[in-house]
């Protein structure tokens, strides 16, 4: 039987695979088979080297995902050198926190731009790609306040919660042209964008005590829920989010 996971001959982009949960994302990805194409404003030197170890091309693009204009450059700079797009992971987001009352307009529009606008312009970029191919998978990173509204980040949650929403949108349209859209859900991940929840003494045990698995997330947490999503294993999968939280929702 052939291995469902199999990745090999692929080609995967992530954005933010610079650091934290984009990282891992690449690395499992890579550890699957699959040539990466990591973007990120910034691209550490031993990111790229790294993904290489595990027996595959990787290439780094440095590009800032808020120059919407330059998405075609994007793109045909990417199919320049690998030829095609088989996997889009659009894991790149921000977060802003301030009282809703006092949220700054430039903060909330910020967030919607990285977290909406960017992930669903590439879906839309690459999935036209997909569409002509006849295959493709695509995963967009949600989050628990996709279910949730959290506290002080009114713009994150109203992100996130667009973010599934638009995968289910765009699953329905796809789905029968062989492109799988779905989304994974991350829970409290130990990670520097969660930096003031561990270090909020108070916060961090209010959120351990409701995790069922008993600790926070790590990155590599997130690679067995993205192989899935991006295998041949998941080809009758459409327009779900999957939670990769410890159980945190099930609470």
């Amino acid at each position: 039987m052939n291995n469902l996971f199999d990745l090999t001959g692929k080609v995967a982009v992530v954005t933010g695979g610079n650091r934290g949960l984009g990282k891992e994302i690449a690395l499992g990805l890579a550890n699957a088979g699959a040539n990466v194409v990591v973007i990120a404003r910034k691209i550490e030197d031993h990111v790229i080297p790294e993904i290489e170890k595990c027996g595959v091309k990787a290439v780094g693009i440095q590009f800032d995902l808020l120059n919407f204009k330059d998405y075609s450059t994007l793109f045909n700079q990417i199919i320049s050198i690998m030829g095609k797009i088989d996997i889009l992971v659009n894991n790149a987001g921000v977060q802003k926190r301030h009282d809703s009352v006092d949220f700054p307009k430039e903060d909330w529009d910020f967030v919607m731009d990285v977290n909406v606008n960017a992930s669903f312009f590439l879906c839309q970029k690459v999935g036209a790609h997909m569409l002509e191919n006849g295959s493709g998978k695509i995963i967009n990173m949600a989050s628990l306040l996709s279910f949730q509204g959290g506290l002080r980040v009114p713009a994150y949650a109203a992100s996130k919660g667009a973010v599934m929403q638009f995968t289910k949108s765009l699953s329905n349209e796809w789905a029968h042209q062989g492109v799988n859209v779905n989304a994974i859900a991350p829970g409290y991940m130990d990670t520097e964008m969660n930096t003031a929840l561990l270090a909020d003494e108070t916060r961090s045990r209010q959120i351990l005590e409701r995790i069922p698995s008993g600790r926070w997330g790590k990155p590599k947490d997130m690679q067995g829920a993205v192989i899935f999503l991006a295998s041949s294993a998941s080809d009758y999968v459409h327009g779900i989010t999957i939670p990769v939280d410890g159980g945190w929702l099930s609470r």
